[in-house]
């Protein structure tokens, strides 16, 4: 029997009503590296996968979601932040409101050696989260639900966001990239690490932080 086709799979995720399902690691739809999309996927399809994307992100809730993330194989994301954290976190991480965005075919490219270490988690990885070492600025080159081209720098936590959901695109998830030492439950998170960095943690879990102190 023929594998369905995308805009099949499109249809019959949509089929249902409210949040997405999202697809928890293990699933091979993580690990594979998505194509490029193409115009088969354009109009009204394309608008209602991005509006159920969205709706499922906000109801997770998460900063970003990628396709691959719904079960989907396709080079397309959603990313947005309220940034509803502390000024001093907001200081110290860089972390700044990010509109509602839709990210087609997207690749980044460091912008200068400098790296920021900080815990992050994934909705496809629930429960956990661990310090990971990012590039503080990118270029992202993608284009827009429209098929408008976007070039742009981003810095600080949109950067890191930016990453983590290229990331998803490639086949990579963010444990991939983490100090293994640093994994933590959502509890120990709660409890132990809320600091605005993961020094304290670093010391405690006996790991190195790998910021700009070793670029």
């Amino acid at each position: 029997m023929a594998s369905p086709s995308l805009p099949d799979l499109v249809d019959e995720l949509l089929a249902g009503t409210g949040p997405l399902p999202i697809v928890s690691a293990g699933a091979p739809v993580l690990r594979r590296p998505t194509g490029p999309m193409d115009a088969g996927l354009g109009g009204a399809r394309l608008d209602r996968l991005i509006e159920a994307m969205r709706e499922t992100m906000r109801a997770a809730p998460g900063v970003g979601l990628a396709a691959p993330q719904v079960g989907l194989p396709l080079r397309l994301a959603v990313i947005e932040d309220t940034a509803d954290v502390s000024e001093e976190i907001r200081r110290v991480r860089g972390r700044v409101p990010q509109p509602f965005r839709v990210l087609v075919n997207p690749s980044y490219a460091p912008e200068g050696p400098g790296r920021a270490a900080f815990f992050e988690g994934c909705l496809s990885v629930p429960g956990w989260g661990a310090v990971v070492a990012r590039h503080r600025s990118v270029r992202l080159r993608a284009l827009d639900e429209r098929g408008r081209p976007i070039d742009e720098v981003f810095t600080g936590w949109p950067a890191r966001i930016v990453q983590h959901e290229t990331d998803h695109l490639d086949g990579v998830l963010y444990l991939d990239r983490a100090e293994p030492r640093s994994l933590s439950s959502r509890e120990a998170l709660a409890g132990l690490w809320t600091q605005p960095t993961p020094a304290a943690a670093a010391e405690a879990l006996g790991f190195d932080l790998a910021d700009d102190t070793d670029a």
